[in-house]
């Protein structure tokens, strides 16, 4: 959120919406660790399926760069803490390596204690200058090891005791100082960029010009029941065993953008809009937080059939509720039509179509450096309504931000000077936080923090679009 100038209540829309956010809201900023932390194999870090991914093939990603350094958290954590300090925020999210932890990932595994002692030094700095954690277990960063022996999460049997292990060694050994734990960031883009699309680690996919291995049509259903139900373990393990004594809460992060009808006055496009929100939400909060059978929505149930996965009994009884918050990622929206051909056995989205205007020809938003991303204050609010009055639990806003037009290097050279006016960015996130604010007094929507994304440059971002690799002083 750099500026040269401080955030002020400067508008009669802005002055009328200070105080709306609660006393004790949290604000800050999140990141992951393989895109800042850099340090890859050091102090006994094992290899992570992102490590793999950018070693083995340069060209996945466009600059061809790796994780290797990204901006050097594992050794710059204090300079980062005190950039955060001179921000005024009172909270960080941020992500543990599981490999950093457990370098071959199992339940039988070697632990390693250089990776609990840096993970110890950047939760006490961060207490030590006001800042509550908000810590991640896994962001995308699967131990390689695990994905050698057993596929990963495609196989739940094999792979949940190793996760179980992972989560109570951070909860044995972390919980003393972190009381808001996440257990999976995104597990919906996990699934789909990684075993759908094929674009992401592990990189799977039915494309065989892009991936050797993997199936579109399942795999992605797999891994992302396998994630719901691991996560609801490590919520029964967590909320049993240590949170009577450490006194936090768990929860698990979604993404999802808006969905606007193309033509509002068309009952398929209607039905389509509300048909993409259950594709990419309700795919994973239905089971969570609904009211009804726990279940996956309808909708995905008629398209897919027995390719979605069914819930056990005993699965059904430990997912719902075992979410304390949404954690809610979210940075876009979308005009959206119905699509007339029958769906693809690909199709993971709910047979629509993504639309950048609305049939009147609106656009849906100022473009930015990322081509999916655009800046929708109103869908944000729209979106913030929509889960609450789907859901009616506390919203944590885990993710949101922005990339702005000529800051990302196409690979031949550094970004246009001209970005370090943040112009673009301060306005994103004022309209955002207005509209955010609005859905607090207005809505009664129950909102408790906001984490822009993200804090400093970082690695990742550049596996879809080219982006910088210097470390940045605070940009997005």
């Amino acid at each position: 959120m750099a500026s040269s100038e401080p955030f002020s209540f400067d508008s009669p829309r802005e002055s009328a919406v200070k105080g709306a956010l609660r006393s004790d809201f949290f604000y800050g900023y999140a990141t992951a660790a393989s895109q800042v932390e850099g340090a890859w194999n050091v102090d006994g870090k094992g290899e992570s399926i992102w490590d793999t991914f950018a070693h083995a093939s340069p060209s996945r990603v466009k600059d061809e760069s790796t994780p290797d350094d990204a901006v050097r958290s594992y050794h710059l954590y204090k300079d980062d803490v005190k950039l955060l300090k001179s921000y005024g925020v009172n909270a960080y999210r941020f992500s543990l390596s599981w490999s950093r932890i457990i370098p071959l990932g199992g339940a039988n595994d070697p632990v390693n204690e250089k990776g609990i002692e840096y993970y110890n030094n950047l939760i006490d700095e961060l207490l030590a200058n006001g800042i509550t954690p908000f810590v991640t277990l896994f962001h995308w960063d699967m131990p390689q090891a695990l994905e050698d022996r057993y596929c990963g999460m495609l196989n739940q049997a094999a792979y949940t005791p190793d996760f179980l292990r992972y989560a109570a060694l951070c909860f044995t050994r972390f919980g003393d100082r972190v009381t808001h734990w996440i257990t999976y960031n995104e597990p919906g883009v996990y699934a789909l960029a990684g075993y759908a699309a094929g674009v992401h680690a592990p990189s799977r996919s039915s494309f065989r010009d892009r991936n050797p291995a993997g199936d579109s049509s399942t795999e992605p259903f797999i891994v992302a029941h396998t994630q719901l139900v691991t996560h609801a373990r490590a919520a029964l393990l967590y909320n049993s065993t240590f949170a009577p004594v450490q006194h936090g809460s768990i929860a698990i992060t979604l993404h999802g953008d808006y969905s606007a009808p193309w033509d509002p006055s068309c009952p398929l496009d209607t039905a389509a809009a509300q048909r993409a929100l259950e594709f990419e939400i309700a795919w994973f909060a239905d089971p969570l937080y609904g009211s009804g059978p726990v279940a996956y929505p309808p909708s995905m149930r008629a398209q897919l059939g027995a390719r979605l996965p069914d819930f056990t009994p005993e699965e059904r009884q430990l997912v719902r509720g075992s979410s304390a918050f949404y954690g809610m990622n979210t940075y876009t929206t979308f005009y959206v039509r119905h699509r007339v051909e029958p769906p693809d056995i690909t199709d993971h989205s709910g047979n629509i179509e993504k639309c950048d205007q609305n049939r009147a020809g609106e656009s849906r938003g100022l473009e930015t450096d990322t081509a999916w991303l655009r800046a929708c204050p109103w869908g944000f609010r729209a979106l913030l309504r929509w889960i609450w009055a789907r859901y009616k639990v506390p919203i944590y806003m885990t993710e949101n931000g922005t990339t702005a037009q000529g800051e990302c290097s196409d690979g031949s050279g550094a970004p246009e000077t001209s970005v370090l006016d943040d112009s673009f960015r301060v306005q994103f996130f004022r309209d955002y936080l207005t509209e955010l604010a609005e859905a607090v007094r207005d809505d009664g929507v129950d909102v408790r923090s906001y984490f822009a994304w993200t804090f400093t440059d970082n690695w990742g971002e550049c596996i879809q679009s080219p982006c910088r690799q210097n470390r940045g002083e605070g940009k997005i």
